[in-house]
């Protein structure tokens, strides 16, 4: 009914039931994706040019496919740069591309398998005290305040992976607020719904942001360091195939996608647990409980609840035609709650057997390569508060607000307050 109703519309200008579904509202998208997922499991969006896809199969299908659904439009704009963003970014010098996001193979395989090998067991565990020690100090300034009210996510998820992201590329973290504020311009001229106009300062942040990933791989050959851009410039000098360009560009991924998702991460670890009282007691009184606590955040709360794919050739979808050239946006927000593959999917639970098979971190090739890093600062920060904390109460959950955004589901803010 759904495909019939699509095509119809695309063929004839006939409005179309979107049934709820809103591309860049992340308030609260569950209800229409399980409207989708019942009415319209794969759905064509002309006001994004997308086709919907909103069931765990499917999406899991279309990940494993790779060679018919390229991950080359993973980083592409959802709204086109307008002439002065474009021009601000090539008088820049902004040539930046995806570090692997967006890259097929054989260079996708090549560039992962070099980068791979230095997201080592060994440097996560050197990296663990430092994340613990960090948590501390932020929760001791958390702690100290007088009114006994926070802000969880500027005052706690903010900083704790931005740190640890900057300390692992060799960067300065005494400019967190800079990384952050590119890292906002990223998101916004990427999965944003900008005019024009709206995009002309976040073009000059994007060329501050690509200029600083150069410096850092140039630094790297005149200075190394323990770090892993000077690493990878190690790898490449003994002979490793990875240009500089290809360094620069790991490094413009990862000072996004190592530190804004992860950011999220530990907020909706917090906000989703402490909304959910009984749950956070059980963290309380069995911290061993919390990793996974996480893999079901993960699930039920994802940091990106959407992602992309193109269709190389004609092919099918649950059953719907997509057409070769076709822009695919997987809905993984939808898949993680699928009552099909995890029961009573609107539903918050700890326990839950398989919440481990969530696609938050996506499947296939593409699977995200600092999940093991994002997992653990949420533990450490998990374990920190519920041993520090235990009495935080959320300030009205459901007038937490939610950056407006394609694919990322960020929350404005996570208030708490404690008693003395």
């Amino acid at each position: 009914m759904a495909t019939t109703q699509d095509v119809t519309a695309r063929s004839t200008g006939c409005p179309v039931d979107h049934h709820g579904y809103q591309p860049f509202d992340q308030h609260d998208p569950f209800p229409a994706y399980a409207e989708l997922r019942r009415e319209a499991p794969v759905m064509f969006d002309e006001r994004i040019g997308y086709w919907v896809v909103t069931r765990y199969d499917d999406i899991k299908a279309v990940f494993a496919d790779w060679e018919t659904f390229s991950s080359e439009n993973a980083q592409k704009p959802v709204r086109e740069r307008g002439p002065q963003a474009r021009k601000i970014m090539e008088d820049g010098g902004f040539t930046a591309y995806s570090g692997l996001s967006a890259r097929v193979p054989p260079e996708h395989t090549r560039i992962r398998e070099i980068v791979q090998r230095e997201f080592t067991p060994r440097r996560y565990k050197t990296l663990e005290p430092f994340i613990r020690a960090n948590v501390d100090v932020l929760l001791d300034k958390l702690l100290a305040r007088p009114d006994r009210r926070a802000d969880l996510f500027r005052d706690l998820a903010y900083d704790v992976p931005t740190i640890t992201i900057l300390t692992l590329l060799g960067a300065d973290v005494g400019q967190i607020d800079t990384y952050k504020r590119w890292s906002d311009s990223r998101a916004a001229m990427t999965w944003g719904d900008l005019s024009d106009e709206e995009q002309v300062p976040h073009a000059h942040n994007l060329v501050e942001y690509w200029q600083e990933c150069l410096a850092l791989v140039a630094r790297a050959h005149e200075e190394g360091g323990d770090d892993l851009i000077s690493d990878l410039v190690r790898d490449q000098q003994d002979g490793a195939e990875i240009t500089d360009h290809e360094i620069a560009s790991i490094a413009y991924s990862l000072l996004f996608a190592g530190h804004e998702t992860t950011t999220t991460l530990i907020a909706n670890s917090l906000r989703v647990l402490l909304a959910h009282g009984d749950q956070w007691q059980a963290l309380v009184e069995d911290p061993k409980r919390i990793k996974a606590a996480i893999e079901e955040v993960l699930r039920y709360s994802p940091s990106i609840v959407g992602w992309r794919r193109r269709a190389l050739k004609d092919a099918e979808i649950g059953g719907v035609a997509i057409p070769a050239g076709a822009d695919v946006l997987l809905l993984m927000g939808s898949a993680n709650r699928d009552e099909a593959h995890f029961a009573d999917g609107e539903t918050f639970d700890i326990d839950r057997p398989n919440a481990r098979e969530h696609l938050a971190f996506g499947y296939g090739i593409h699977y995200c390569l600092g999940n093991m890093l994002a997992k653990l600062q949420a533990r450490i920060v998990l374990e920190q508060v519920v041993a520090r904390a235990p009495q935080l109460t959320l300030e009205d959950p459901d007038a937490i607000g939610y950056r407006e955004n394609l694919s990322f589901r960020i929350p404005l803010a996570v208030p708490v307050t404690w008693e003395a």
